[in-house]
């Protein structure tokens, strides 16, 4: 890189030094040309299109001329061919299934953007229009390469065809899954498509974006768009592109749904069984491309592939699923001034100066059940498939919501005295252990939690003195309402405080309390309790009433809680 920084540099300079009395549109097409002159490597130079960006990025786009060269410095980028029309009024860039045509105004302003798909009439891109006249060439160029990624199809002219043929009966499929009747189960219809639909709430192609779901959002999330419209995060996204396989697949030539729809005991649709009318053999699959990217347990990858019967990526490294959460959370390396010795401690602030400690030991979070991959792309086949691996994701994004809310950049200082205290381990399956110490008592408590899928959660708490099956309900609602360990904890212990002077303790013997404990590796075994949907209502800006459970941003968390009770 560092080669290649110093070669774009003297060529800059050497083009300075001959042409310092000649402006720079000179020197422009003079590089220009030399890229056009033919080269036995059909690849452009690396060094001197840089160099090239650099000089486009100098030039003021005011005229036609300056518009066009421009246009086709983005196509070649890309790997996009361009030409003019004969009056030099517009460009056009081409791909193999697909181009877009520029329509310019003297003066070099844009008056129209139209996109033409493989098989269909040029149409308007307002968005494309947009970014032209607002000279953003870069998100320009950026959504060219979306564009152009939907027709990344593997084969000669045939193939290529026949692929997007697929893709194009596969999203009409899809489309007609999400429309299947289903009842509301959410107040906040947005969040209950996203999280309850067979597909999440769907976005479908159009001006040459990729059919996209947006499959799972947390209830924060939710808020901030709720509070902060057009600021907040769009939560977990999977697009639907195509690629090559070195496989072939047998991929469907029309719509393997009938019409009118035949509907299963889950909801789902009765497909047509695949032949040789309505199917053919490609080297390609259908990929569901996450955004971001998904820390995902190895169990869940299996699961994947069993659905499938396509193999992720083979080169996905398997490391401990904490890991790939907490480097995705701290993306700056924070983690690695909060590691001490063997364990991984953060520090979390919550409303009135409340101060929490939640210990990771790194060793108990190697074990096999808890080993994962940072999850791109899912390869698949056929529309059934989508369904299934969105459950799978919904489920996973759950889990690592859960794990994510306790982790901060906030760094250990010795010393410091916290309000709570707490070791986080991993049990079996999808299932994890908070112990903390009770107020005023020298005496531990765990609390156990197991995310059984996207659409439950089971909470059980172990004390040495005291039983309540209602708690369990409760702290279940709680962590349901809002995805985050800091709040359920505190709201456990402001309802322990309460329930310790307003009713009388049911002792426990210690026996029992240590036999729950041991089987604590086995939580799905040993805990019986109170399993909820996940996961809010429509989140409300007010504060609770009886629980206040704020985390440490209060325009992230504030939520009403009345519906826990």
């Amino acid at each position: 890189m560092d080669s290649e920084n110093n070669v774009m540099m003297k060529c800059l300079s050497e083009l300075y030094s001959k042409y310092a009395e000649k402006p720079w549109s000179e020197t422009f097409h003079l590089v220009r040309r030399c890229m056009d002159r033919t080269r036995k490597d059909k690849r452009p130079c690396e060094p001197v299109m840089r160099c090239l960006q650099k000089i486009n990025e100098a030039l003021n786009v005011a005229s036609v001329n300056a518009m066009l060269t421009r246009l086709e410095m983005i196509a070649k980028q890309r790997g996009l061919g361009s030409h003019r029309s004969p009056t030099e009024m517009a460009c056009y860039l081409t791909g193999d299934l697909f181009y877009l045509e520029v329509l310019l105004l003297p003066g070099g302003s844009v008056e129209d953007v139209k996109l033409a798909q493989h098989g269909e009439a040029p149409q308007s891109s307002l968005s494309l229009l947009e970014l032209l006249r607002s000279k953003k060439f870069e998100e320009f160029s950026h959504k060219l390469e979306d564009i152009a990624s939907l027709y990344n199809i593997p084969g000669d002219s045939d193939t290529k065809i026949k692929v997007y043929t697929s893709l194009q009966h596969l999203q009409k499929d899809l489309l007609k899954i999400s429309n299947l009747p289903r009842n509301l189960i959410e107040s906040d219809v947005h969040a209950d498509m996203v999280l309850n639909g067979r597909i999440g709430s769907i976005l479908p192609c159009k001006e040459g974006h990729l059919m996209r779901f947006q499959y799972y959002i947390s209830p924060s999330d939710i808020l901030m768009e709720v509070l902060r419209q057009g600021e907040g995060k769009h939560g977990q996204v999977a697009m639907v592109v195509v690629g090559s396989s070195g496989t072939p697949h047998q991929l469907q030539m029309e719509s393997l749904i009938p019409t009118p729809p035949h509907v299963d005991s889950q909801g789902l649709p009765v497909f047509n069984l695949m032949s040789e009318s309505n199917s053919v053999l490609l080297p390609a699959v259908f990929h569901l491309k996450l955004q971001p990217p998904l820390p995902t347990l190895s169990s869940f990858i299996q699961k994947m592939s069993q659905i499938t019967d396509v193999t992720l990526e083979a080169d996905l490294q398997e490391e401990p699923l904490f890991q790939l959460i907490k480097n995705d959370r701290l993306k700056d390396k924070t983690w690695e001034r909060l590691c001490l010795g063997n364990d991984t401690h953060f520090l979390m602030t919550l409303p009135d100066a409340e101060l929490h400690s939640y210990v990771f030991c790194d060793p108990e979070w190697k074990c096999d059940s808890w080993k994962g991959a940072l999850i791109h792309t899912v390869p698949f086949t056929h529309p059934a498939h989508v369904p299934a691996i969105l459950e799978l994701l919904r489920h996973q994004s759950v889990i690592n919501t859960l794990l994510a809310s306790c982790v901060s950049s906030h760094e250990h200082q010795p010393g410091l005295v916290c309000d709570l205290s707490c070791e986080i381990l991993p049990e079996s399956d999808c299932s994890f252990s908070v112990t903390f110490s009770l107020l005023d008592s020298d005496s531990l408590a765990i609390l156990l939690v197991s995310v059984v899928d996207c659409h439950q959660v089971r909470c059980k708490l172990l004390t040495a003195d005291l039983v309540d099956h209602t708690l369990d309900v409760y702290i279940s609602r709680v962590l349901t309402r809002c995805m985050s360990i800091p709040i359920t904890m505190r709201a456990i212990r402001k309802k322990m405080a309460r329930m310790k002077t307003s009713v009388p303790l049911i002792l426990k013997p210690a026996c029992v309390l240590k036999a729950e404990s041991s089987s604590s590796k086995y939580p799905h075994h040993a805990v019986a309790s109170i399993s909820t949907s996940l996961p809010t209502a429509l989140l409300s800006p007010e504060p609770m009433v009886e629980e206040d459970v704020h985390p440490s941003c209060p325009a992230h968390y504030v939520m009403s809680m009345a519906a826990a009770h």
